[in-house]
């Protein structure tokens, strides 16, 4: 079986670009499940109908999100869908969920969304979190997006979760990371896959306002870069029966 996985897609002109180019290679790759991280995929930051529905079209089969879940209050029954997540350890009273389970025909494969806490919001620990996740799952087939801010949390949970996950997947800093790797034998790992957007930006968002931001501290709104864009994202390879991974490949294309 193989997991495509796209990074945090930064807006609309980052959706459209999918749209165009996500189902050539979801084919050229043999995708069988296609997950993409959308908390960004609205203008401004967060997810919304629009956006949602258009990742969607592209070849979504699952779509994670992570601290800009909630952005927008009008478009918290997004939630509802089974194949639209928030970080599973944010608190049981928030809508949505954040583990969905797909039906392969042959096999049963487990998305959980986790966010970490080291340099972000105070939600439960992530780590116990995934421990009480494990215990409901009757697949060996488990993709973890693991949203976190901290490289260390990231490592230390790909080795927590080592040979009990098929992988672990990070996502939240928009810079693809050069670790991929399988650890204990089991388990695929990616420190951050990366963003969709456009390549000639600061994390997607355009170059001037990050520039404002950053070094005159003006309140300025983001505003997502145009241009070429990029995506990035990672394929992992499992065995069906045991869910071992048996090969993780970082993509960039264009």
């Amino acid at each position: 079986m193989k997991l495509l996985f796209i990074g945090d897609v930064v807006g609309e002109h980052a959706c459209l670009f999918l749209q165009k180019r996500l189902p050539a290679i979801r084919r050229e790759l043999g995708a069988d499940i296609t997950v993409i991280n959308g908390e960004n995929s609205a203008d401004g930051n967060g997810i919304t109908r629009h956006s949602a529905r258009m990742l969607s079209d592209a070849g979504a089969d699952v779509i994670t999100t992570g601290n800009h879940a909630f952005q927008r209050r009008k478009e918290l029954p997004l939630f509802e869908s089974a194949h639209i997540l928030r970080p599973a350890n944010y608190p049981d009273a928030c809508p949505g969920h954040g583990v969905t389970v797909l039906d392969m025909g042959a096999c049963r494969a487990a998305i959980v969304n986790l966010q970490g806490v080291l340099f972000m919001e105070s939600l439960r620990n992530p780590f116990d979190e995934m421990d009480a996740i494990l215990q409901t799952l009757d697949t060996p087939i488990i993709f973890v997006d693991f949203h976190a801010e901290a490289t260390s949390e990231k490592r230390a949970m790909g080795y927590y979760l080592a040979g009990r996950v098929t992988a672990v997947i990070g996502t939240h800093t928009h810079v693809q990371t050069a670790d991929a790797c399988i650890l204990a034998g089991h388990t695929g790992y990616l420190t951050d896959v990366g963003m969709t957007g456009t390549a000639d930006s600061v994390l997607g968002i355009d170059k001037q306002t990050a520039i404002d931001r950053l070094h005159l501290h003006l309140p300025i709104p983001y505003q997502e870069a145009e241009g070429a864009c990029v995506i990035n994202g990672v394929i992992v390879e499992c065995d069906k029966i045991t869910g071992k991974c048996n090969k993780i490949t970082a993509l960039i294309m264009n």
